[in-house]
């Protein structure tokens, strides 16, 4: 089954100059296929060019995802024939790190499955607050014989140390949101009936403040990301590891239990990734 691709996955809506909500809509279940990274790469062109933008919420539009895995069932040349963006990186490696390095305040608003690319937008953010009751977040790649691509490897080990990021990263397992908060995964997790306002009353207050200050406030403390060169290694390793037998036979495999369709194993992939190893 092809992932269904809207025309625009992506829907920017602008609360005001000043704050900007990017609203992921590509149902069923949110997949990202090269249309999608195509629209992140012209929204961080956006971004940057955007005078009076202050603050950017991240959000999702389909009930369950926040932002899935990437669509195995397209063309994966479709993907590595994009051209580099400024960073020289390729295209989701180039958005992933620019996002911090933006001048503006960057929040991931997590309501549901944040699996692999949306962990990566997540630790991209400056910010992320997830959903106490809906919120899971999972780098599962391991779990199929693959490397992650969007720096997982290279951040959360500087956010939640070294032997958790392997926890996370080689055990493949959903984390729900109240876990990721005690992990320091996400700034905090919050019940589901208060994240949409404590999020949103913190955009609209962020968006009020000087933009010269919020920029250069970033600038100092952004001397602690990632060193691009990391973030290239890392998508350089996920792309080999895709060619190799045992990421084809776990992907396969995976597939043939009912992956990258709606229903138990999108919801429930750490179970199924653990049974599918034994």
């Amino acid at each position: 089954m092809n992932a269904k691709t809207n025309p625009s996955p992506l829907r920017v809506t602008k609360r005001s100059p000043a704050y900007w909500r990017v609203t992921i809509d590509n149902p069923p279940m949110n997949v990202m296929g090269p249309p999608m990274v195509r629209e992140f790469r012209q929204l961080i062109d956006a971004i940057e060019r955007a005078d009076d933008l202050r603050v950017v919420v991240f959000d999702s539009a389909v009930d369950g995802y926040f932002l899935n895995h990437s669509d195995f069932t397209a063309k994966l040349e479709d993907l590595t024939s994009m051209t580099p963006g400024p960073t020289g990186l390729p295209p989701w490696p180039d958005f992933l790190a620019r996002l911090p390095r933006a001048p503006v305040a960057s929040i991931a608003l997590i309501r549901g499955r944040a699996t692999g690319n949306g962990s990566e937008i997540a630790l991209a953010c400056d910010m992320a607050f997830a959903s106490r009751e809906k919120a899971i977040l999972s780098q599962w790649e391991v779990g199929v014989g693959m490397v992650a691509g969007g720096g997982p490897m290279a951040r959360l080990p500087r956010l939640i140390g070294r032997n958790r990021a392997l926890e996370v990263l080689l055990g493949s397992d959903d984390m729900d949101g109240e876990q990721a908060e005690a992990y320091g995964y996400v700034n905090r997790s919050l019940p589901d009936v208060e994240i949409e306002a404590y999020v949103d009353a913190l955009a609209v207050r962020i968006s009020m403040f000087d933009k010269w200050a919020i920029a250069n406030t970033k600038r100092l403390v952004n001397t602690t990301l990632v060193p691009d060169v990391e973030l290239g290694a890392g998508w350089d390793a996920c792309i080999s590891s895709l060619g190799r037998p045992a990421a084809q036979a776990g992907i396969n495999a995976l597939m043939a239990k009912g992956f990258h369709k709606p229903g138990d194993v999108e919801d429930r992939l750490g179970f199924h990734l653990g049974q599918l190893a034994r």
